[in-house]
């Protein structure tokens, strides 16, 4: 009887030291776990912060090596984004001072005269003068003063959006600005738009009707004092538009706006002849635009993942072979988006919104 009692005590025993040993392995592989997990993220935000200040300070360059290049921006576009809402202000109190886009970025009735005289953009001397005719169909003020914009998408035509699933984020914003009647989905690119440019050399008035409407109520802007020959074919699409589509106003660009902004670069380094309508407008929305995501601009003929994709997303036209140098407008989104100013999307989107 004493025996069979030392035997069930001796395994009862036995098995509270099988547990506890399992408990102490337990407690070590889970704070071993742990522990590597926290050196693991440690090492990642590292990884990002060196990242984003090589980012930061990126030069142009006439040849760049694509692979190593698109291998560090797809892990620096893997890391978590870093708003920077100072630098936000900054950037929006400067553009303000300096080009003040709500009260000079259109030509309007409130900052244009009858018989006033308009310089070109790219000239020194030719100079146009508004008639009345012409400033009756002007607006009569800034379209979207005397507030924010919210969250702005400025979408470009780079051929990264392709196959990218963007529609329903850049739909989910507040104000959408397009360029050159690009062709809109609800896929990739999605439907909204609030702002669309026209290059006077797309302009074919026989079908002007009919493009512009695809974009319901959007404002349409015309740089039509940027060169010569784009004043007639701006001017005609205006008296076209103005009263068949009266719920879609036509602005002319102000050249002294792209003037003003031209010289703001040029004084930050920018050697560009001219600033293309892309890199302006997103200069705008960094002022008049609480937040600012950029969509498809990319200039390179090759994703992040080193597969090919045409020059825009809607044809199929490749970019031309010396692509492989870093342009200045590029640059400086890059070092906009690492100093948390504006945010740029080069990777496909989630389904879920913002």
């Amino acid at each position: 009887m004493a025996l069979a009692f030392f035997v069930r005590v001796s395994r009862l025993l036995m098995v509270m030291i099988l547990l506890q040993g399992v408990c102490v392995m337990f407690y070590y592989t889970r704070n071993t776990h742990s522990s590597r997990d926290g050196m693991t993220d440690t090492l990642q935000q590292m990884q990002c912060a060196k990242l984003r200040r090589k980012f930061s300070i990126i030069k142009p360059a006439k040849s760049i090596k694509m692979e190593s290049f698109t291998r560090e921006l797809s892990d620096f576009m893997s890391c978590p984004y870093k708003s920077n809402t100072t630098e936000r202000e900054v950037n929006r109190l400067k553009l303000q001072f300096f080009c003040n886009a709500t009260g000079s970025l259109f030509l309007t009735k409130r900052n244009t005269a009858v018989n006033q005289t308009i310089p070109y953009e790219t000239s020194k001397i030719k100079t146009y003068t508004v008639n009345a005719a012409i400033h009756s169909m002007m607006p009569e003020d800034f379209p979207w003063s005397g507030r924010r914009l919210g969250r702005c998408a400025v979408v470009g035509s780079g051929g990264i959006l392709k196959n990218s699933s963007c529609g329903r984020e850049i739909d989910s914003a507040d104000f959408v600005i397009r360029f050159n009647l690009a062709t809109i989905n609800d896929s990739d690119v999605g439907l909204k738009t609030d702002l669309i440019t026209i290059n006077p050399s797309q302009i074919r008035f026989n079908t002007l009707v009919e493009r512009v409407s695809v974009y319901e109520n959007a404002s349409v802007a015309i740089p039509a004092f940027a060169y010569t020959f784009c004043t007639g074919k701006a001017i005609t699409a205006l008296k076209i538009l103005h009263p068949i589509r009266p719920q879609q106003p036509v602005v002319f660009f102000s050249p002294i706006y792209l003037r003003t902004l031209d010289r703001l670069w040029k004084g930050r380094g920018l050697k560009s002849v001219r600033l293309s309508s892309g890199f302006l407008l997103i200069n705008t929305a960094l002022e008049l635009c609480e937040d600012v995501h950029v969509y498809g601009f990319w200039p390179f003929g090759t994703d992040l993942q080193d597969n090919p994709i045409p020059y825009h997303y809607y044809d199929q036209l490749r970019p031309h072979p010396y692509m492989h140098k870093m342009p200045e407008e590029f640059v400086r989104l890059l070092q906009l988006h690492s100093q948390g100013a504006l945010t740029l999307h080069l990777q496909p989107c989630s389904s879920e919104t913002h």
